[in-house]
């Protein structure tokens, strides 16, 4: 493709938009679901199916640890296998600048495949759109998915109960100190970088081992707080967790020291919360102990049936800090 940036006539159905199809986004996505060419894919789908779609506009488009292209694919894995489904198959439109550059493209298309080859799906459909310079901060990604729901498994807020464990997954808020330093220029250690991953792998190990889980999040907009509170609510629960059994990396508090935030209230894209009976607790964290996405897992907390519907969090000194559903976003453009 001899073309360096995408023009107006990439997005205007005729040769350029061939050649972007063919030159770019089929050599990245192969497979013998896309090959067909045709205006939708042909699924052999069985059984009761999850189905989810989400839009990305996260702002730098390239983050340490990711970029657009990778917390889309990963983003609606993760919301799949949330739902107790095996993720098998994505869709990909995108909505172009004026200007993009080619290369940033190809970057983001072969980050999107890595994604979708380690998380074990298809990328089987997509569409391309060009908007004019100055209309769109350079790409756009909307993703929608289709999973076999697992037999057995029902995960729903209905099923927890007072006196069910919670446990987080490992470190809270890395991708929000991740892009948040790369805005304000502030210098962080390389090791602080996105916690953006592909979960459903480590959730079918959980499942297969503990499959009466209760509910499962990923804790994304609004991080880990906003999760709880969804949860306590709709469930009708209280719920306290320890400030002490938080998993935060230090360069995380210093970050939220600098600029005022709260970790518990940060986006991650690789955590997710799960509730489930204390009986399952130690079975579950041995599972996650031995994955690369739960080796840090830890029980932060338990529900109860004195306070339903409100969360609180146990602070160092023994006091209970009534912990809020976000009432707006602390940080835009995060994923």
């Amino acid at each position: 493709m001899e073309d360096k940036f995408i023009t107006m006539a990439h997005g205007a159905g005729g040769v350029k938009s061939r050649e972007l199809v063919e030159e770019i986004m089929v050599p990245a996505f192969d497979n013998e679901y896309l090959r067909q060419m045709h205006d939708g894919a042909k699924l052999p789908v069985k059984n009761n199916i999850a189905f989810t779609t989400d839009s990305y506009v996260v702002k730098p488009l390239f983050f340490n640890g990711g970029n657009i292209g990778k917390l889309a694919v990963c983003g609606t894995v993760n919301d799949l296998a949330m739902t107790g489904a095996v993720p098998k198959y994505i869709s990909v439109g995108m909505i172009l600048e004026e200007g993009f550059p080619i290369k940033d493209l190809r970057t983001i298309v072969d980050t999107m495949s890595q994604a979708a080859a380690e998380a074990g799906i298809y990328i089987v459909t997509g569409d391309t759109k060009v908007v004019n310079k100055n209309s769109g901060d350079g790409i756009f990604i909307n993703t929608a998915g289709v999973g076999n729901l697992i037999d057995g498994c029902d995960i729903a807020p209905r099923n927890v109960k007072p006196e069910m464990d919670i446990i987080v997954s490992g470190y809270l808020g890395d991708h929000a100190a991740a892009i948040m330093a790369l805005r304000h220029n502030l210098q962080l250690p390389d090791t602080l970088k996105s916690d953006c991953a592909p979960l459903n792998k480590l959730v079918y190990k959980i499942l297969q081992t503990a499959p009466k889980i209760a509910v499962m999040r990923d804790a994304t907009r609004g991080g880990a707080a906003a999760v709880l509170n969804e949860i306590a609510a709709q469930a009708g629960v209280g719920i306290i967790i320890d400030e002490d059994n938080l998993p935060v990396r230090k360069e995380v508090r210093g970050f939220c020291d600098i600029l005022g935030f709260d970790p518990i209230y940060l986006a991650n894209e690789g955590k997710m919360v799960i509730f489930a009976d204390k009986t399952y607790s130690s079975r579950i964290l041995a599972v996650m102990h031995k994955d690369v996405y739960g080796k840090n897992a830890c029980i932060i907390g338990s529900t109860n049936s004195i306070a339903p519907g409100e969360v609180g969090l146990r602070t160092a000194i023994g006091g209970i800090r009534i912990i809020d559903m976000p009432a707006g976003e602390q940080i835009p453009r995060i994923c």
